[in-house]
């Protein structure tokens, strides 16, 4: 199959090209589109009806209109002078607040993307009044929006509503302030907005650098951006109709997730075919382009379609979750990947087909066969003193898993502190009313018979919660039209985002209504804290499912790829150990050092999946490419050594790709911990796990290592070299991933 789609692939190179490219142009432009009809951002509807929060929801939409996409901003209302407001004043804003609400919002234009490409955001927000400070400083509007906040759209609809807020308000004599999730990602995004475009401009020109050192040539530097860009339209937007068409809803930061991930392993796959088509260029200089680059696609074709598949594998395990945020991510990034590895085995043996010799103009290296350097003293180095590399790698990777010791999960959504306008607005709004005042806990009751309700036998229930220790304020009972269900909003003194709320909502509150509630009715507990805390035990509950079963899928397909027991039990082992210290060391600068209240709740599942998934792409290739030399005759150290020393320039190029496409994630607010932990896993799985700690494991265990089965020698297995050269010596004799430093 995979020496079929890649023989076809390069015997037909501009045929597929074209393909890929109407293929990218069209999924690149029905994209946008497809993806903000499928992207979903209350965290809420991502549980199973089974947990309280997502009950309190379906209460919230079924009985009391409640729009799942709307988002809400509270904007502060106060006189420009500072004095308290009076009666006309109040007048003044309710005015001013009519006006707006007939108002249509008009979508921003981007003049980057064709006005097709843009799903039209435009609105007329829902405006009503939300409360009035005690000290009649400013009152408090709801404002709601349809929309997912991180969509750009609606990120640009909020900010001409802003703007013309406060120059209405401004000319009616009054200051405004706006805050809420919406308003402060708006701030968050608009501080980073310089951040992210220089970042990303950054590892763009890293990557060309990159490449153009390693194989100093224009066209292999360009490469593989143009080709990764190309099968990414493509990924994303088969990605956007896959959930389409299976109903699925997609979290709003799935699409740029992808973005990175296709970056990442994409170039690496490019670079893996790259250093080896260099190199078998060198050895047959006569052999025509194209045959050459059937032969190596197939022989690289299949590593780089084991490690995909561990990827695939490891992802798709996210499919028994039960928080759907994971549920979703899953499937999608699973897709996205056999997107890509349909694209390594197509379009870029295509593309080394038709630029042939041409790819690595105007280099000389295919000329001579390079001087042995850093990377052979290196080989060398790990198969002379394995048991001293092996303890070394192990104390470092120990050192920074014992960062695990008092880690603690962090359910909020980003920390931007005082420095955005909106959390500055929050903070002048929890001086003189409760924290939750712009995000309530909210408890919704029913009859348990479908019958009436009344406010008078709910009054019981009222009076316990305003008892509760932590809430400062509980709303009067309001009915919905048929009087079907009630709702009763809390004030809890602490902001809705930290874990003293999502505590007051999953104990005190919860204990209040099951003990409280009229018999015949039946309560559950909404809003933002109380759905965080049921996110807590659901993705305690699927961590406990995931981890296993993703690394039973990836021991699985090692096991056929490398066909012994022994080595996917050192693979897995040695990742393990990998992202232990990967997450220790995010637990030691953001929880212990920086004093954050924990790590990100998504950061042990994503990190687990990717560090274990593409960690695992660098130990596939150490290793197939292990295997490949112990079949020639000789000591297994030193077919060891030759294996670091050809591996070690692709496996630590890619590598630092990998991690640099992830680093861009910093300039993302909000995804810090994330961009941090991964970059440092890639780092670690690249340059301390594939080339130092499973080599010299497989120096001190030898042949044993592919044990019950053990490599023979094959001569097929034994590239031919030009006819003019020298006879190499016996460990320069095989085919290589890469060349080694010179």
């Amino acid at each position: 199959m995979i020496r079929a789609l890649t023989g076809y692939s390069t015997r037909h190179p501009w045929k597929v090209i074209a393909l890929w490219v109407l293929l990218g142009v069209a999924l690149s432009a029905l994209a946008p589109t497809l993806i903000a009809r499928v992207t979903q951002h209350q965290t809420g509807d991502f549980l199973p009806r089974s947990y309280d929060s997502a009950a309190a929801l379906h209460i919230a939409q079924e009985h009391f209109g409640e729009n799942p996409d709307a988002t809400t901003v509270t904007v502060l209302v106060a006189r420009a002078d500072g004095k308290a407001l009076g009666a006309a004043d109040r007048k003044r804003v309710e005015a001013e607040a009519a006006k707006l609400a007939k108002r249509r919002v008009i979508m921003p234009r981007e003049d980057d993307l064709p006005e097709f490409m843009v799903p039209d955001r435009s609105q007329t927000p829902r405006i009503a009044p939300s409360m009035t400070a005690p000290d009649r400083s400013f009152e408090l509007l709801s404002v709601q929006l349809i929309g997912n906040p991180a969509d750009k759209g609606v990120q640009g609809v909020y900010r001409a509503f802003r703007d013309a807020a406060r120059t209405q308000f401004s000319e009616a004599g009054m200051r405004t302030g706006f805050t809420g999730g919406l308003a402060d990602t708006v701030d968050t995004t608009d501080s980073h907005e310089t951040a992210a475009k220089v970042g990303s401009a950054l590892v763009m020109g890293f990557i060309i650098l990159l490449n153009v050192l390693v194989f100093r040539s224009a066209l292999a530097a360009l490469l593989p951006l143009l080709a990764v860009t190309v099968i990414g339209g493509v990924a994303v937007g088969a990605v956007a109709g896959a959930a389409l068409l299976t109903g699925r809803k997609l979290d709003a930061g799935t699409p740029e997730l992808i973005n990175v991930v296709l970056l990442g392993i994409g170039i690496d796959y490019l670079l893996f075919l790259l250093f080896r088509f260099r190199e078998h260029l060198r050895n047959r200089p006569e052999q025509p382009a194209r045959e050459a680059a059937e032969q190596v696609s197939g022989r690289v074709g299949a590593a780089i379609a084991s490690a995909a598949l561990t990827i695939v594998a490891a992802f798709a395990t996210l499919g028994l979750a039960s928080f759907g945020q994971f549920r979703s991510l899953g499937p999608a990034i699973a897709v996205a990947v056999l997107v890509m590895l349909l694209g390594s085995l197509t379009l870029l043996p295509a593309l080394l087909a038709a630029a042939g010799r041409r790819m690595f103009w105007p280099s000389r290296t295919l000329r001579h066969e390079p001087r042995d350097g850093r990377a052979a003293r290196f080989g060398e180095l790990v198969t002379r003193r394995p048991l001293t590399m092996l303890a070394a790698s192990v104390a470092l990777l120990a050192a920074l898993a014992a960062g695990l010791t008092g880690i603690r999960m962090d359910y909020g959504r980003g920390d931007s502190g005082d420095r955005t306008p909106a959390a500055a607005t929050a903070a002048e709004i929890s001086r003189t009313l409760p924290a939750g005042v712009s995000d309530p806990t909210s408890v919704f009751v029913t009859a348990e018979d479908g019958g009436d309700l009344t406010t008078v036998g709910l009054d019981g229930l009222s009076r316990a919660l305003t008892q509760v220790d932590g809430v400062g304020e509980v709303a009067r009972t309001v009915l919905n039209k048929d009087h079907r269900a009630a709702r009763i909003d809390l004030y809890p003194t602490a902001d809705p985002q930290s874990q003293q709320a999502r505590d007051l909502a999953s104990g005190p509150i919860r204990a209040t209504v099951a003990q409280h509630t009229p018999a015949g009715m039946t309560a559950h507990v909404g809003g933002t804290a109380a759905i965080f805390a049921d996110v807590s035990t659901a993705v305690g509950h699927d961590l406990r499912i995931v981890f296993p079963v993703a690394a039973a899928l990836i021991a699985l397909i090692l096991l056929l790829l490398l066909r012994s027991l022994l080595a996917p039990v050192v693979l897995m082992l040695s990742v393990g150990l990998g992202f232990a210290a990967t997450l220790g060391a995010a637990t030691l600068l953001f929880q212990h050092a920086l004093g954050k209240p924990g790590v990100n709740f998504t950061l042990p599942l994503v990190l687990f999946l990717f560090v274990v998934a593409l960690g695992t792409d660098y130990n596939i290739l150490i290793a197939d490419r292990i295997r490949e030399e112990m079949q020639r005759p000789g000591p297994a150290r030193a077919a060891v050594a030759r294996a670091v020393r050809h591996t070690t320039p692709a496996i630590a190029t890619a590598g630092l790709v990998l991690a640099g496409s992830f680093a861009t994630l910093a300039t993302t607010p909000g995804s810090e911990q994330v961009a941090f932990a991964m970059t440092l896993g890639i780092m670690l799985s690249a340059l301390v796990l594939s080339l130092v700690l499973v080599p010299a494991l497989a120096a001190l265990l030898g042949r044993t290592i592919w044990w019950p089965f053990h490599p023979r020698p094959t001569a097929s297995d034994r590239p031919q070299y030009r006819a003019t050269a020298p006879a190499p010596e016996p460990d320069r004799a095989a085919s290589s991933y890469g060349r080694p430093h010179r």
